[in-house]
């Protein structure tokens, strides 16, 4: 199949497949006038890929794992495991930061509105 029937049958747009390719991410064979030819097995690879981006995985991690994608085995699997395990601490160690920013924001929120409610009352003193 050409790229736009690809395009149509996993919904994402030719673009981003082209994209994909460009990241190591997909491979296409080459007709001899250029064009990009993908078989059904291009679909299931589109689709991890999308839930793999979706999981915030990196288009580099993912290429990481693109031989376990290509051609599954027991010691690709495993690759695949250490670099999904690494992009999940990842993850979290992002979540932890967020979460203490958060944290640190809702303090000054607070301070800020102590601030107003006291000098709400002095106006109304005065």
């Amino acid at each position: 199949m050409r790229i736009g029937e690809l395009s149509t049958r996993t919904g994402v747009s030719r673009r981003l497949l082209r994209y994909y390719e460009d990241q190591g991410l997909l491979v296409s064979a080459r007709a001899a006038s250029g064009q990009r030819h993908y078989d059904d097995d291009h679909i299931r690879r589109v689709e991890l890929i999308r839930a793999f981006l979706a999981a915030g995985l990196s288009t580099r991690a993912i290429a990481d794992m693109v031989p376990c994608m290509a051609e599954p085995s027991t010691t690709k699997a495993r690759r695949a495991l250490a670099t999904m395990e690494r992009e999940r601490n990842r993850l979290s160690s992002a979540i932890s930061s967020l979460a203490g920013a958060r944290d640190a924001l809702d303090e000054l929120i607070d301070f800020n509105r102590t601030y107003l409610v006291e000098h709400a009352e002095k106006r109304v003193t005065h």
